[in-house]
């Protein structure tokens, strides 16, 4: 599911009496469905429905509390800006002389130092670019330095609606293609139920991504009251078709995502891994080749789920065990690429490493 700010204007918060009603009724539904059939990942579960109510929650405030506190940080406008890329190259120099000390021998101490100025660089460096790519890509900004304006409206409204959704599938993709992406992602598939209350288990670290910016439509002429219409449209679609109780839309499923292709999505089997990105429409998927239909039934959540329906674990567990990556990273190269590579990626000596360690058991 899309997200975005929070506001009196925002329509996840106009529609929540919606979300209320529908969960409800879902929730009745599904508990008939199991008097039948028996408890299915479409039942509602008390803990993992305050979990997903929880993080929604957290999500509409959390744009509105971190632009505030991560402002003076931002490279170029914040007053602290200057100070975080001069701690940021410090420790990269330092981490970069440490590695070269600790591969010359037995070093612990350079060891230790290369780990926590490594680790201290990666943060930085990701927090700085994280704000000063959102600071200079909002839609106001770029609608400023637009190339020329779309008088006629309803061709805007058009161009407003799929190029949203095009955006979106660029960035959803990239979400499940790059660890510090999956980092603000994994959140909304960290359920293994799936029912209307899963779409509002919603990221609270977007302001820590690299988004494809959906300003860009305002710098190709689209105002942006447009944009933030057809961000609303987007938000609003996908909130039904997180269900079970649908199970196919006939031939409209050719063009839009449906309940079936979204539950594809969330699924952990291994031929639907990393499919279904879209949003409104499921056509770009069958464009560049990520679509996947609904055969087998889907197994929902993670490949490693967690055991917990604390929020703050929800949120912050890819961010702890991709700094304990990094941490643990021997080189520069490693460090990156425990960022920008697949969820999951490892070197080549941590598997080698693991591989004899399983066969000597």
């Amino acid at each position: 599911m899309a997200t975005g700010r929070g506001g009196r204007s925002d329509p996840t918060v106009l529609a929540i009496p919606l979300f209320f009603a529908t969960m409800a009724a879902e929730a009745f539904l599904a508990r008939r469905k199991a008097t039948r059939v028996g408890p299915t990942p479409g039942t509602y579960e008390r803990r993992d429905t305050v979990t997903s109510l929880a993080m929604g929650t957290i999500s509409m405030v959390a744009p509105m509390v971190l632009p505030v506190v991560l402002r003076p940080l931002t490279p170029g406008r914040g007053r602290l800006g200057r100070p975080l890329l001069g701690v940021t190259a410090v420790a990269a120099a330092t981490a970069f002389i440490a590695d070269r000390q600790a591969t010359r021998g037995d070093a612990p101490r350079a060891r230790t130092l290369a780990r926590w100025s490594g680790l201290t660089a990666t943060a930085g460096g990701l927090l700085a670019t994280s704000t000063w790519w959102a600071s200079n890509t909002t839609v106001e900004r770029l609608w400023s330095k637009r190339r020329f304006t779309i008088s006629n409206r309803a061709v805007e409204a058009l161009v407003a609606l799929v190029g949203w959704d095009f955006i979106y599938y660029l960035n959803h993709k990239m979400m499940h293609e790059r660890r510090f992406m999956w980092a603000i992602h994994v959140v909304h598939h960290s359920s293994e139920h799936y029912n209307l209350s899963t779409a509002l288990r919603q990221p609270v670290l977007e302001a820590l991504g690299t988004f494809v910016p959906y300003g860009a439509l305002s710098y190709f002429g689209v105002s942006p009251t447009a944009v933030l219409g057809s961000r609303g449209v987007n938000l609003l679609y996908q909130y039904w078709i997180h269900t079970e109780l649908i199970s196919s839309m006939g031939k409209a499923e050719l063009v839009f995502n449906s309940p079936s292709a979204h539950r594809v999505h969330h699924g952990v089997n291994g031929q639907y891994l990393d499919k279904n990105h879209g949003g409104i429409f499921i056509s770009f998927d069958r464009l560049f080749r990520t679509y996947e239909p609904e055969v087998e039934p889907v197994t929902y959540g993670l490949t490693k789920n967690l055991s917990s329906f604390n929020w703050a674990t929800v949120a912050l567990h890819e961010y702890k065990a991709m700094a304990s990556d990094v941490f643990h990273a021997a080189s520069w190269s490693e460090r990156m690429k425990y960022l920008t590579e697949r969820p999951g990626w490892k070197p080549d000596r941590v598997v080698a490493q693991a591989s004899k360690a399983s066969g000597s058991k």
